[in-house]
C-alpha cells in the first residue's frame, strides 16, 4: 500500500496540511522562510515530457539546498525491462523522495506501493494535484483567500479539472463546471467533493457560468496521448472556447495550466491580455511544490 506521506492526489492531504503547504509556499516565495534540506535528493521519473513540472521541481529542490535527478524513459528501465516495483525499491535506497509524471495512474500506485519514501504525483491521466496546489495558491494570493470567490472551469473534465474539484471542496472554494456532454468530471470525483461538503455547481453553457464569476479556468481539449480523438473532440467542444466574446461583460481573471493550444480552448488575446493570471499561476508551480517538498521532507 502507498504510505501516508505520499502525495498521489490532492485529498491525500488533510485540509490542515493543505493550508499549511499553501502558507509555507507563500513564506518561501516572499523570502520569509529559509528552510534547507542539504544532501537530500529528489528522483524525477518522466514518462511524459514536461516544461513546468521538470523545471519547477528541479529548481525548487535546488533552492531548498538539495539535488534533483531527471530520469526519462530513455534513462532508466521504467516499466520496460524491469518491473515498476523493482524500480521503486531501488530508488528508495538512493533518493529521499520520488516525483513521477506518468500516463497510467495505476503505474503510480504500483510505484508508491513498493517505495518506502514519499512519492509525488507529477501528473497522471487521472490527476494533477501539484497543479491544484499552484492553482489554489494563485487564487489565494489574488483574492486574499477563498471566501466569496467564484471560479468557473470551462472545457474538458480532465485530470487537472478533477484534482481542482477536490481541492476546491477542501478549501471551501465555490466552483462551477461547464463541460460538453460526455466529457464531464468522473462521478466519483463529484461524489468526493460532495462528501467534503462543497460539491461544484454544474452549468449548462459557458456564458451562463461566466456571469458573475471571478476566475475563468480552462485547459487543453486534446491532452497528451489523445491525439487520435482530435477531430471528434474539436467538434464536441465547439462553443466552449474562452475568448474575448465570452468575457466581453466580465472582469473575471483567466487561468490556464499550460501549455495552451491558442485558437482552440483559448485565444491568444485572452491568454496574454489584461485579465490573465496565467503567468503568476505558472510561476506558482515552483513555490507550491517547494511548500510540498518541505512538508514531505520534514516528516522524513
Amino acid at each position: 500500500m502507498p504510505n501516508s506521506n505520499d502525495f498521489l492526489d490532492i485529498d491525500d492531504l488533510t485540509t490542515a496540511e493543505l493550508q499549511s503547504i499553501l502558507g509555507q509556499a507563500t513564506a518561501l516565495k516572499r523570502g520569509n522562510d529559509d528552510t534547507q534540506f542539504p544532501n537530500r535528493t529528489l528522483g524525477m521519473l518522466f514518462e511524459k515530457p514536461s516544461t513546468r513540472t521538470r523545471i519547477s521541481f528541479e529548481t525548487g529542490m535546488t533552492e531548498l539546498g538539495g539535488h534533483a535527478i531527471f530520469l526519462g524513459p530513455d534513462d532508466i528501465q521504467l516499466g520496460h525491462g524491469e518491473p515498476l516495483s523493482d524500480t521503486a525499491r531501488v530508488l528508495s535506497g538512493y533518493v529521499d523522495v520520488v516525483m513521477a509524471r506518468l500516463f497510467d495512474h495505476d503505474d503510480l500506485l504500483e510505484i508508491a506501493a513498493h517505495a518506502d519514501i514519499p512519492v509525488i504525483n507529477g501528473l497522471t491521466d487521472d490527476a494533477h494535484p501539484c497543479q491544484t496546489l499552484a492553482d489554489l495558491l494563485t487564487i489565494k494570493e489574488e483574492f486574499d483567500g477563498f471566501d466569496d470567490v467564484q471560479v468557473v472551469w470551462i472545457g474538458d473534465g480532465n485530470n487537472v479539472g478533477q484534482s481542482l474539484v477536490i481541492g476546491a471542496a477542501m478549501v471551501g472554494l465555490d466552483l462551477t463546471i461547464v463541460t460538453p456532454p460526455g466529457y464531464g468530471m468522473d462521478q466519483s470525483v463529484l461524489e468526493q467533493a460532495a462528501a467534503l461538503g462543497q460539491p461544484p455547481t454544474v452549468a449548462d453553457t459557458p456564458a451562463a457560468a461566466v456571469n458573475g464569476s471571478d476566475v475563468v479556468y480552462t485547459d487543453v481539449w486534446i491532452s497528451m496521448g489523445q491525439e487520435e480523438q482530435r477531430d471528434k473532440k474539436l467538434a464536441a467542444f465547439e462553443g466552449y472556447q474562452v475568448n474575448e466574446s465570452l468575457l466581453a461583460d466580465s472582469d473575471a481573471q483567466v487561468m490556464h495550466c499550460l501549455p495552451a493550444h491558442r485558437g482552440e480552448e483559448i485565444t491568444d488575446e485572452v491568454l496574454t491580455g489584461t485579465q490573465t493570471l496565467v503567468w503568476e499561476q505558472a510561476e506558482n508551480r515552483l513555490h507550491a511544490q517547494k511548500g510540498l517538498l518541505v512538508e514531505l521532507l520534514s516528516k522524513n
